[in-house]
């Protein structure tokens, strides 16, 4: 039988290096409700709640509550990804019928029950959440353990006293998604990673290093400063070792600090520095990362070993001429995303996050806004591994305990990522903006972000308001629209012969209301052209931003709203439009043709993108604007074989003809230095005959997190894609893997993402139209390798079977899932 931990042991557990187990397998998930408390498995309806006294969790968050006939999944898990639509729903959360008008779907419960070996009796245990919205409660074993607001901020909770050392524990969650807090999709419950972490009394703190560097020439002097907490009841001495290691895991300083001491229960900081020659720096072209390794040793005996990930390298605003990064003139290309995608809402995994960063890069974007909120740890792995730079959000302003504490959060655990060049403090803060009250919360929050981290900036990004309040104190003026500027009274010219010494940069742009593969106005359909056309009062074209920014060596550079289509916010339209037209890639990542536009000019790479599609059957002898994108000198466009005229590219500029419809083919021939350099075309198709599959990754890890991106087509009988079907595809998978999600990037589509099994059914059989000629659909891998096969199939066309392999490979330290704790014990 195990026992309760009621006391810190005299004797010193077995064991007691750091682990960090990933915590996503074998959760148990239902539905409560968010008005009826019968219909909420009667929580917290006895004399006495969870609040009254201490471990009486009652209902589904009492530790032998009968969860059995739940839903079993793993995390990250969006429940709202699988609701419904609905008239009745909110726009912000792609009318899913979630919010107050459906308090049945509002509120959902997690339980998982796991075990705890007696060994680890005398640890420091703690369960670490990345990410759960909204408004969540947890208790072990029955015990209360805290509530959590925030749907963004990750957050620890202690469970070391509480556990069942040698037996069987249970957490449980609720969550209540009832209100929002941003006006984006925002989706519902754990959508990010949960982990135990088992330390000894002695360790590092949680986020508890910060190494900044100073580079001289080829060399560097990095300081690190690390946290120690001595949680144990008796005072501790120790040592410090921290070694730092490259990229390739060479050897490149040591350091030691021994004979430290900390009392009972007190927490203590120390700082080492380190002379690092010949520094391999973090760029965005070779984004080299250092290790910082940090080792505590009592008694001769390692108790404690942290590892800290960071890059060597210089930033720099400067008010005149723009950033700079170690030394190096930077002309910041970003864009603004939110972070959800098609077919699994906002529960992205990892591998599907790389995939949406490395699409951005592949156009030229070096900087990933984030929008509006605390992104996922993960997220910022990603863009240091791979060099994208970011700035890195607040969710809300204000000066109160909760405020300070979420942005303390924020900076404390990301503060020794070389990709964040920036802390956006807020966003389009109506109230704020323009007053003292503004200017008073902006110096106050910016001065807090300067204690925790003295090495970056701070802006604000502003739409209105302009010559008061926040404009005038923060450090990065943060420009949401140079047509807001303008009804402020100011262009950028004049704010910067306002503030000479105010570094200033787009922080959003554009905002562009664009359709992929849509070139008419259908505006029952909530669909607009893909051309690049001017949106609204306050936003602008593409190209009209970037010229204004690319023209203007002051200005840093610009974000474009935004990066990927997002669920939810389909400004200009309402219902029956479900999600947002602004991306320059739709909500799966299928490019519109804007991307071609930014890749011409962002990139050194040739560039020749001809469009629209070629297939107006009904409107032959009609006039049909043709656009080509290219950084090419001149372009010539034929029809036919017949020429339509060559044309010279201004610089940031595309050309446009206008055509007579007629079916065939449009050729595109572009020159540089007056030789043809590229070719381009778009032919008429035939009608669709078959249904072809291609995945983005064909060898897959078996870890059950690794995801292939699979694209959906359908070809005609010359293999050409056929660019305006809408056929509906049916998926089959068998082997080794699951389909995560489904999607098209229709912004207006009503189709189900995913498909799930009703209580004791069957669930019903994947399927997914077409949009403009294109689906997409998620597979995933489970923890067996082997193959699995996709199949698609189509009434009157080809099937399609796509295999991947999926690979034996070593998983990141978990938890074990239900089955191998059953075999174990």
């Amino acid at each position: 039988m195990g026992h309760i931990l009621g006391f810190t042991p005299a004797r010193e557990p077995d064991g007691m290096a750091r682990e960090r187990l990933l915590m996503d397998c074998d959760w148990r998930f239902a539905f409560g409700h968010a008005t009826d408390v019968s219909k909420d498995f009667n929580h917290a309806t006895g004399y006495f709640s969870y609040l009254a006294k201490a471990g009486l969790g009652s209902g589904a968050s009492a530790r032998d509550f009968d969860d059995s006939g739940w839903r079993q999944l793993d995390l990250p898990h969006d429940w709202a990804a699988a609701l419904p639509i609905s008239n009745r729903g909110h726009k912000s959360h792609s009318f899913r019928t979630l919010g107050r008008n459906f308090p049945e779907t509002s509120v959902g419960w997690y339980r998982k029950t796991f075990s705890i070996p007696e060994s680890d009796l005398g640890k420091r245990i703690s369960v670490e959440f990345d990410g759960v919205y909204r408004d969540s409660i947890v208790w072990i074993n029955g015990h209360y353990l805290g509530e959590e607001t925030s749907g963004y901020s990750g957050f620890v909770r202690n469970i070391s006293e509480l556990l069942n050392y040698g037996g069987e524990n249970v957490i449980v969650v609720r969550v209540d998604a009832s209100l929002e807090e941003g006006w984006f999709y925002e989706g519902a419950g754990i959508y990010r990673h949960v982990w135990l972490v088992k330390t000894a009394p002695l360790h590092v703190a949680r986020h508890g290093t910060y190494v900044t560097s100073e580079i001289t020439g080829v060399n560097a002097e990095v300081k690190a400063r690390v946290s120690v907490v001595n949680e144990a009841l008796v005072p501790a001495t120790f040592d410090i070792e921290q070694v730092l290691l490259d990229g390739l895991g060479q050897l490149v300083a040591t350091a030691r600090t021994s004979q430290l001491r900390l009392p009972a229960s007190t927490q203590g900081e120390f700082g080492q520095t380190f002379s690092v020659t010949k520094a391999r720096l973090w760029s965005i072209e070779t984004p080299n990362l250092h290790t910082l390794v940090t080792t505590v040793r009592a008694g001769g005996e390692e108790v404690d070993r942290y590892e800290t990930t960071f890059g060597i390298r210089s930033i720099h605003f400067d008010a005149n001429r723009g950033f700079f990064l170690n030394g190096r003139h930077v002309k910041l290309k970003g864009t603004c995303n939110h972070h959800d995608h098609a077919g699994v809402g906002v529960a992205v995994p990892d591998a599907l996050m790389e995939y949406r960063i490395r699409l951005l890069k592949d156009f030229g974007c070096n900087l990933y806004r984030v929008g509006h909120t605390p992104p996922a740890p993960e997220l910022l792995d990603i863009c240091d591994r791979l060099g994208m730079l970011v700035i890195d959000e607040n969710r809300l302003m204000g000066t109160t305990d909760y405020h300070r504490v979420h942005l303390q959060r924020l900076i404390r655990q990301n503060r020794n990522h070389p990709s964040i060049i920036l802390w956006a403090i807020g966003n389009e803060e109506w109230a704020l903006e323009g007053n003292d009250v503004g200017m008073r919360i902006t110096a106050t929050m910016q001065s807090w972000a300067k204690q925790l981290d003295p090495t970056r900036p701070v802006t604000v990004a502003i739409s209105g308001g302009w010559g008061r309040g926040i404009s005038e104190v923060v450090d990065i003026a943060g420009i949401n629209y140079i047509g807001n500027m303008r009804k402020s009274g100011y262009t950028t010219d004049e704010w910067h012969a306002h503030r000479p010494d105010q570094p200033i940069m787009g922080t959003e742009e554009c905002a562009c209301t664009q359709t992929r593969g849509i070139y008419f106005e259908d505006r029952e359909k909530c669909h607009l052209p893909a051309y690049d056309w001017v949106p609204s009062d306050w936003g602008a074209s593409l190209e009209m931003s970037w010229k204004h920014f690319a023209e203007r060596p002051y200005l840093a550079g610009m974000c474009i709203w935004a990066g990927f289509d997002y669920h939810g916010e389909p400004t200009p339209f309402e219902w029956p439009a479900t999600s947002s037209l602004r991306g320059v890639l739709d909500l799966c990542g299928f490019p519109k043709d804007g991307m071609f536009y930014l890749k011409s000019w962002w990139t050194d790479e040739p560039v020749l993108h001809l469009f629209p599609h070629w297939n107006w059957p009904g409107r032959e002898g009609q006039a049909v604007s043709v656009w080509a994108h290219s950084n090419c000198d001149e372009v010539e466009l034929f029809l036919n074989g017949q020429s339509l005229g060559r044309k010279t590219m201004a610089r940031n500029s595309h050309l446009e003809w206008l055509v007579n419809y007629t079916p065939g083919t449009l050729v595109a021939r572009g020159y540089k230095a007056g030789k043809q350099a590229l070719t381009a075309q778009v032919a008429t198709t035939g009608r669709p005959i078959a249904v072809r599959l291609q995945s983005n990754r064909a060898t897959l890890n078996a870890d059950g997190e690794d995801v292939s991106v699979v694209t959906v087509q359908v070809v005609d009988a010359h293999g050409l894609l056929v660019p305006d079907a809408h056929n509906l595809i049916a998926f089959e998978l068998a082997g080794s893997g699951k389909i995560l999600g489904v999607g098209n990037g229709d912004p207006s589509s009503h189709e189900a993402e995913q498909f799930l099994a009703a209580k004791g059914g069957e669930a019903p059989a994947w399927r997914r139209s077409l949009f403009g000629g294109l689906a997409q659909i998620l597979v995933g891998t489970t923890r067996e390798p082997g193959e699995i096969t996709l199949t698609a199939t189509a009434k009157g066309l080809a099937p399609a079977t796509l295999i991947l392999q999926s690979q034996l490979c070593l998983p990141r330290p978990s938890m074990p899932p239900a089955t191998e704790r059953l075999l174990a014990t």
